[in-house]
């Protein structure tokens, strides 16, 4: 029989969101799953030019392993090899495509409950475009209903092939080769496992780098850890293993390692965004790419060349990146540097970057363009151990923007997307949130006749549309809203110049939006 991609999506409801297709657990049925590898295998073939062999790997969810089993049962049905990489991270099995040049797939729900999960494309030239989601959408899918059952799970379905460990083992050496056996040496850094897909190899990693580990909190059950949402439990836990080890830092990522959770020598976790800045720094990048939501310390720091502001979703920061790395250099004598990192922390290198070691010989770190969680905190703790500070020292330097996020779970898309309309329509956005960020609060100060300033209506001096609803007010304050790409959620970010005013206006923007559920 013949399917449509299209109609196996509205069917099953599992879609493209801001990276892959994600979904319940129980509407990713092996057919669904099939259908999409086989289009996805089916579009490379008209699209890419690459031999009909595709790699994959996947991450430590439970349902994890009986998806991979069906892009094994599409793979052979299109006459193609498959390479099993095993439960590897994200950019590792990317990084092992672009090497090899090979299609991969990733299995994964990143940081999503274990109740959903997903599923990642790369094509032979690196991640799939928006284009090439649609160009995935678009086609049919020729097989025989007979593989599966009235549920939509293969009747007989095919043994896992042996792990290829290559894809790991290249993944690792790509630091310690760039940044050398002592790059970490003298520094302790703590490791937040969790149920990480890259728990072992971020441990084994540090210590190729000389670093001292010390690995804690292994879950054998699936701990959806959101680096952009962090858990007050993931919080609290930081801070006691700080008070009872000492650490210079926690490493950790969320659940397929593509997005990086780093905390300082007291237990506090930084933002993705923050920690983005401080990579970029630290590997000398001239310019960046990164969305509309992230802190702006980026512009405020004057430290890169160019800045592209973009769309949330890594597809989004890879065509801005693309821009900035197709600009000319300033100089002849000057190379073009562009990496791209997002609000969760995940870091994209655009262009192979150089260094020098200690005996003068040239180290060369290749262009990863995907999300990357070992990369920003390695090159920061390099910086940190080169310049004999710590992670709070850099923070310092940075102009002082906090930006804090939260969401609104089960909040269906399409009741957010309609709410964001209304208020874009009916131009809501001061009578909603103005006075929250002007009324007076503890942090107002009297005038010189000790009288505090009277109440006022805060005004909208900037708004942006790229992705979300986007305001910037007249007293510095930032609120924006977005719809969440991979999950029924409602996200709000806030940005001002003080932690506890961040947290202060998100509570308040968060309590607004709670009443928007009837």
């Amino acid at each position: 029989m013949s399917v449509a991609m299209q109609d196996v999506m509205k069917q099953s409801g599992v879609a493209f969101g801001t990276s892959g297709a994600r979904g319940l657990v129980s509407a990713m049925t092996d057919r669904v799953c099939y259908v999409y590898a086989r289009s996805f295998i089916k579009y490379c073939e008209a699209s890419y030019q690459c031999d009909h062999t595709i790699a994959i790997a996947g991450d430590l969810r439970p349902s994890t392993g009986r998806i991979l089993q069906s892009l094994v049962q599409a793979a052979n049905d299109a006459g193609w090899k498959t390479i099993y990489c095993g439960r590897i991270p994200s950019p590792a099995i990317a990084l092992y495509g672009l090497d090899k040049h090979l299609a991969t797939i990733m299995v994964t729900g990143s940081h999503i409950p274990a109740d959903r999960n997903g599923i990642k494309f790369n094509h032979p030239n690196g991640e799939i475009s928006k284009a090439d989601e649609q160009g995935i959408v678009s086609q049919s899918v020729d097989f025989a209903e007979s593989l599966f059952d009235a549920d939509g799970m293969l009747k007989n379905a095919p043994e896992l092939p042996a792990v290829e460990s290559e894809a790991e083992e290249n993944y690792c050496k790509r630091y310690s080769e760039f940044f050398g056996s002592e790059a970490l040496h003298g520094l302790t850094i703590g490791v937040y496992q969790h149920s990480a897909v890259g728990r072992d190899i971020v441990v084994r990693v540090l210590e190729s780098l000389g670093a001292c580990v010390k690995p804690f909190g292994r879950s054998e059950t699936f701990v959806p850890v959101d680096t952009e949402a962090i858990r007050k439990e993931d919080e609290e836990l930081a801070r006691e293993f700080t008070h009872k080890d000492y650490v210079d830092a926690i490493f950790s990522t969320d659940g397929d390692s593509d997005r990086p959770l780093l905390a300082d020598d007291a237990g506090m976790w930084l933002r993705g965004d923050v920690l983005g800045i401080l990579a970029a720094q630290s590997l000398g990048i001239k310019r960046i790419a990164t969305p509309v939501s992230c802190n702006t310390s980026l512009e405020k720091s004057g430290s890169f060349e160019k800045i592209c502001r973009t769309r949330i979703g890594s597809p989004y920061v890879i065509a801005g990146m693309e821009s900035l790395a197709a600009e000319p250099a300033a100089s002849d004598n000057e190379a073009v540097t562009v990496a791209g990192y997002e609000a969760n922390g995940g870091f994209l290198l655009q262009t192979d970057l150089a260094r020098e070691d200690a005996s003068g010989n040239k180290r060369v770190l290749k262009a990863l363009p995907t999300r990357d969680a070992l990369l920003p905190m390695i090159a920061v703790m390099v910086k940190v151990r080169e310049e004999r500070m710590c992670v709070v020292d850099l923070l310092r330097k940075l102009p002082k923007r906090f930006t804090v996020s939260d969401r609104l779970k089960e909040f269906p898309t399409d009741k957010s997307k309609a709410k964001l309309a209304e208020i874009r329509e009916q131009k809501l956005g001061e009578k909603l949130f103005g006075a929250l960020t002007a009324v007076p609060s503890k942090f107002a100060k009297p005038d010189a006749q000790g009288k505090m300033p009277a109440p006022f209506q805060g005004k909208i001096v900037s708004l942006n549309e790229v992705d979300g609803y986007r305001m910037e007010f007249d007293s510095g304050d930032i609120v924006h809203l977005r719809p969440s790409g991979n999950a029924p959620e409602f996200r709000c970010y806030v940005e001002t110049e003080s932690k506890d005013r961040s947290a202060e206006l998100l509570a308040a923007c968060l309590k607004i939006m709670e009443g928007w559920r009837k």
